[in-house]
């Protein structure tokens, strides 16, 4: 299997998840945070569908992109935003940050480098057995009554919330 779009697509994909990833960390608004996290999900759903991946791609634009991320915002919502942002948690973590950063770097350079000898230089293509239309028949014939369970607990857990949340509001 080869991927469908070239090379420039993959680093473009790429490019886009390193630099929206990095907005998340050092964006100061959680809303802006929560909003690169989504772009980044995205590019990497796009990187997906290069591998052929259309299953791993769909769950991750609809539970990732969609549901997880609609629940940060509802998350980020209940908080009391004001306050946290005049609150100083980490201002002295940052020695502890660059260190942790620059012996990750180093790591990440020291495999670079040497790791091309611990990997193997051919890989074995594993064949495509599944597709999402195996996988959906899967789901909804053989395992209906777990997929049944896991979605009324979180219907269960979504109203919970919302339950909390009212009363905290009121």
């Amino acid at each position: 299997m080869t991927p469908i779009a070239p090379t420039f697509f993959f680093y473009f994909l790429s490019t886009i998840a390193i630099v929206s990833a990095t907005l998340v960390i050092t964006r100061k608004n959680p809303v802006h945070s929560a909003l690169s996290l989504i772009v980044t999900l995205l590019s990497l759903a796009g990187i997906y569908l290069m591998l052929y991946a259309p299953f791993v791609t769909g769950v991750q634009i609809i539970v990732y992109a969609g549901g997880i991320m609609v629940l940060f915002l509802f998350v980020i919502m209940l908080v009391n935003i004001e306050r946290a942002m005049k609150e100083e948690e980490f201002n002295k973590q940052w020695i502890a940050g660059t260190v942790a950063s620059l012996l990750l770097g180093g790591l990440f350079l020291t495999v670079y480098l040497k790791g091309r000898t611990i990997f193997p230089t051919q890989f074995t293509q594993p064949p495509e057995q599944m597709n999402t239309q195996q996988v959906g028949m899967l789901i909804f014939q053989n395992y209906l009554m777990p997929f049944e369970i896991a979605s009324l607990l979180l219907l269960v857990a979504i109203v919970g919330a919302v339950v909390m949340a009212k009363k905290r509001i009121s």
